[in-house]
């Protein structure tokens, strides 16, 4: 005896569905409710998604344009790590099966035909970077008794800083290099290699260690860590 499936779930998800040998496509989502407005739209998908991934919180927002509409659904936060790209895309493709579910697509790749009742776009926001940032705190704090306008005024061509934490594949981990120059926007070392200085905010040394945050949208924490052994007097 087959076991029926669950009314709310699809018989079969748009990354599931095959083109046939002469490159048609066609699905049709089971949530799909034709003449749908698009504000209604994006307000069942939000109220939907909501739901189907636990703890999670999304903007939905559509936009129309001559070609069509689009949906765009950001993740704002949300219990998942997202930073390897394996999850992150397996987490991408999930969330765009469930946003096909309210809509319809045919399409033949041969006849570079392609009808749909919107086009979709999933980002991971910043909103959702600076929450998992948050939730996991800081790497390799530092306590801040020496502030960046004093550092520059301390830092003296000579000294050495020896790199001892950066972001994963960092080419420079590991080594020391010496200070040639200490100008007002970055340091000068050896080589001609340049370091700019971030904010004041980004910054914290303890007077062994130095932290300068070079932090982006993916990973807020993003920081180099030096240890600072000045020149012998």
């Amino acid at each position: 005896m087959t076991q029926a499936l669950p009314v709310s779930a699809p018989a079969r998800l748009y990354s599931q569905t095959p083109h046939d040998d002469r490159g048609n496509f066609h699905y049709e989502g089971d949530l799909f409710c034709q003449g749908e407005a698009l504000p209604a739209l994006c307000a069942r998908i939000e109220r939907h998604l909501g739901v189907h991934v636990i703890g999670a919180t999304f903007s939905v927002r559509g936009e129309s344009f001559a070609g069509g509409r689009k949906v765009i659904v950001e993740l704002l936060d949300g219990p998942a790590d997202l930073t390897d790209e394996t999850h992150r895309r397996a987490f991408e493709e999930m969330l765009g099966d469930q946003i096909e579910r309210f809509g319809f697509t045919r399409s033949n790749f041969y006849q570079d035909f392609m009808a749909v009742s919107f086009y979709n776009e999933v980002r991971i926001g910043r909103a959702y970077w600076a929450a998992l940032a948050a939730r996991r705190g800081p790497a390799n704090p530092v306590e801040a008794l020496i502030s960046l306008a004093a550092f520059k005024r301390r830092l003296k061509p000579g000294d050495t800083l020896k790199l001892i934490a950066a972001p994963e594949g960092h080419r420079a981990l590991g080594a020391t290099r010496k200070v040639m120059a200490v100008r007002s926007a970055d340091m000068v070392f050896e080589g001609k290699i340049y370091l700019d200085f971030p904010r004041a905010s980004g910054f914290a040394c303890d007077g062994r260690l130095v932290r300068i945050a070079n932090g982006h949208e993916r990973d807020p924490d993003a920081h180099l860590l030096y240890e600072w052994l000045p020149t012998a007097a």
